[in-house]
């Protein structure tokens, strides 16, 4: 079964990318998602993460202060650099845990495992191929500041902290635009052939 990396930077429409994939019935793993998962449910996570930046990374009820989180460490990069250390090799482990649970359950062609930093962290070496989502700046800025309520500063400081797209797009076996003037299903859709009909 071959395992496909999907990236971009923030705000580049990687989940509407993703969710196209499943319509043809390609599992997706949304790290973003599992590791919010994981880091209120592993014990271990959790003490790091409050050793980290402090209990306030927690609601009373358990929950994660995303937003709390979220001003703290896309604010300084060490901390961001710390977070990543403590919560992707978990998040690692589980999607290969999912990934093998896939292949036992429907034998998919092939599954997409979607990451906002496959490229940085060299995680998409381990991978069959990479899929790198591309938008430009002024409408990633836009649509996350629509998305997460955040200001324009917010949102550049995020997109400062993040790799290049120009750096990703040298690493990608595939580029989708997503500019919203190129159509995204034709580009899905060639990819998708490709990825279920070559030894890619």
């Amino acid at each position: 079964m071959k395992q496909i990396g999907i990236t971009g930077g923030i705000g580049s429409g990687k989940t509407t990318v993703c969710q196209i994939f499943e319509m043809y019935g390609i599992p997706v793993y949304y790290a973003d998602i599992e590791a919010k998962l994981l880091m209120r449910a592993d014990p271990m996570l959790k003490n790091k993460i409050e050793e980290l930046v402090g209990e306030e990374a927690y609601y009373p009820d358990g929950e994660l202060n995303t937003q709390y989180i979220g001003k703290k460490i896309f604010t300084n990069k060490a901390l961001l650099d710390s977070m990543n250390r403590i919560v992707h090799p978990a998040v690692h482990i589980h999607a290969e845990q999912w990934a093998q649970k896939m292949n036992k359950a429907c034998q998919p062609l092939y599954i997409l495992r979607e990451a906002a930093l496959l490229v940085e962290n060299g995680s998409y070496k381990a991978l069959d191929a990479l899929i790198v989502v591309t938008c430009p700046d002024e409408l990633r800025i836009n649509r996350v500041i629509k998305r997460d309520k955040l200001s324009r500063e917010e949102v550049i400081k995020r997109i400062n902290n993040q790799m290049p797209e120009i750096e990703k797009v040298k690493v990608a076996d595939f580029v989708i635009i997503n500019d919203e003037r190129h159509a995204l299903i034709p580009q899905i859709w060639r990819i998708h052939q490709t990825l279920t009909t070559t030894n890619i």
